[in-house]
């Protein structure tokens, strides 16, 4: 099988098992806004998760995921079967120490990580100490996630993507049950999530292990830290931490800002961002992941070419799938908001606000899926510098454009800021990988773009009079809500289709071949 059918499989089941997370995730995130709204309870709870996340996101699947992916691929089209298994080993035994430790240190200074994180909170001491005590409570869920993020990495390399991707269904019923059945047991209801949050992520962890057993990598103890490849990994990582994770400390710079603003500001970019990550969790980040042992293994067999040729392909398909869905999620920001989260402690004028946030930061969702596809060809060849030095200047001309967006804006600033952030990373990331291995196919990659704008536009028009049809400022009518929502959304992915096919988009029809295969289990 060819890599090009190779990525576009992985990325098909990455993409199917994520859809079922993400529809979880999206039923989790309705039972918090009905039972908590958006205020003071959820700022406090999704500022506290957002540390322990923060750290998932730059060392668990950013770091880790990128240092420890092209050297266990190395090892084992190198060295063999049993080398991998055995730095597998050492690897888990010695992140579980670390980790360990890590999660110690955050739960004894929790009150400190949080006043810094979050100081506009130390104008409302008791939203201040609501934060650092669920920030202690969920701390550990980084200790569960990164040994999560490690077997990830393996299966992915192994070219099984169905267990890692479908992991977090369990924290998603997890949270989903503590919220509906512990809220009322605690003094304080929120408790409830914090406590889900613990459980999802021991149950991800468990998932992992039979599935590893049964591909012939079983965990067990390996204290052999000496390894030399040990020592490789480490340096990797520690560029690739900020490197890989700039989206998301980006995300947490707006956030900090955010709890300088008017109160639900933190909630109304957490509710977006959520929305936001629906479709780069389901295609972008399935397709990165994909790419990614595919890059390594060309790479480490010298094949340079092939390597440039899954990247752009893996580059195409994204911005194929990436484009009409941001202008689908422009258009249809606040009507999604209406339709799904309004309703209890969620009224009309937060479904505005997050809409809002919303379609500021779908303006960048192309962006940001051609950075998380462009970042592993940079750790495909052990480069972890270059990432970083356009993480870096993205980073400050986020700062940047928050401060100066935040006032005239408030929190849909802060996701602008965001968005033209990741535009800067993007292009800096473009012109230093041209420099470093040569033209990668960027006169298909602009017609491939420039196709899918095209088709993208007469859809966003057309998605855009269908929703003019109601009145979504009305409380309830969800038959009638989710008729003229999901009318418009089949109308507008078929119309799309349609005009990709006369454009003659060869993304298009390896879509349809994909999915033929699928039907047809060929």
């Amino acid at each position: 099988m060819s890599e090009k059918k190779n990525i576009a499989r992985a990325a098909g089941v990455l993409g199917f098992a994520t859809i079922l997370s993400r529809i979880m995730g999206m039923v989790r995130d309705i039972v918090v806004s009905r039972i908590f709204g958006a205020g003071f309870a959820t700022d406090a709870f999704f500022a506290a998760f957002q540390i322990p996340n923060m750290l998932r996101r730059f060392f668990a699947e950013g770091a880790l995921t990128s240092a420890f992916v092209p050297t266990f691929a190395e090892y084992r089209t190198r060295e063999g079967e049993e080398s991998a298994r055995e730095l597998a080993n050492i690897c888990f035994t010695l992140l579980t120490i670390v980790m360990a430790g890590i999660t110690l240190f955050g739960i004894l200074f929790s009150p400190q990580i949080v006043h810094l994180m979050f100081p506009g909170f130390a104008s409302q001491p008791s939203k201040m100490e609501l934060t650092v005590f669920l920030n202690r409570l969920m701390f550990p869920y980084i200790f569960f996630i990164s040994l999560v993020a490690l077997c990830m990495g393996i299966l992915n390399t192994l070219r099984h993507f169905f267990t890692p991707a479908i992991s977090t269904v369990f924290l998603n019923i997890a949270m989903i049950v503590c919220a509906l059945f512990l809220h009322d047991r605690f003094a304080v209801p929120i408790t409830a999530l914090a406590v889900g949050v613990l459980v999802g992520g021991l149950l991800q962890l468990l998932l992992q292990l039979p599935t590893l057993y049964r591909l012939g990598f079983p965990i067990r103890p390996n204290f052999s830290f000496g390894h030399p490849a040990v020592k490789r990994i480490s340096l990797l990582m520690g560029p690739s931490i900020f490197g890989a994770g700039v989206y998301y400390l980006n995300i947490m710079v707006g956030a900090i800002l955010a709890s300088f603003l008017p109160q639900g500001s933190v909630s109304y970019l957490y509710y977006a961002q959520r929305l936001f990550e629906f479709p780069q969790g389901i295609f972008t980040v399935s397709i990165a992941q994909a790419v990614l042992p595919s890059l390594s293994s060309q790479a480490a067999a010298g094949r340079y070419e092939e390597m440039k040729e899954s990247l752009a392909f893996g580059m195409r398909l994204t911005l194929f799938i990436t484009v009409p869905a941001a202008l689908g999620l422009m258009v249809c920001s606040t009507p999604i908001f209406s339709l799904i989260f309004m309703g209890g402690a969620f009224d009309y004028e937060k479904a505005v606000r997050s809409g809002e946030a919303l379609f500021y930061y779908s303006m960048g969702l192309t962006v940001v899926a051609m950075v998380r596809v462009l970042v592993p060809a940079f750790y495909a060849q052990k480069d972890t510098k270059t990432p970083v030095a356009t993480a870096f200047a993205a980073f400050l001309l986020n700062v940047i454009f928050s401060l100066l967006l935040m006032k005239p804006l408030l929190h849909g600033g802060l996701a602008l800021a965001t968005t033209l952030s990741s535009l800067v990373n993007l292009l800096l990331l473009v012109w230093l990988l041209r420099r470093k291995i040569g033209p990668f196919g960027g006169k298909s990659l602009a017609l491939s773009g420039l196709k899918a704008l095209l088709a993208s536009l007469p859809m966003a028009g057309l998605v855009y009079f269908i929703m003019g049809a109601i009145d979504w400022s009305v409380p309830g009518e969800k038959v009638l809500k989710t008729g003229v929502l999901g009318g418009a959304i089949v109308a507008g992915m078929a119309l799309f289709m349609l005009c990709a096919h006369l454009l003659r988009c060869e993304e298009a029809h390896e879509v349809v071949r994909l999915v033929r295969r699928k039907i047809l289990k060929k």
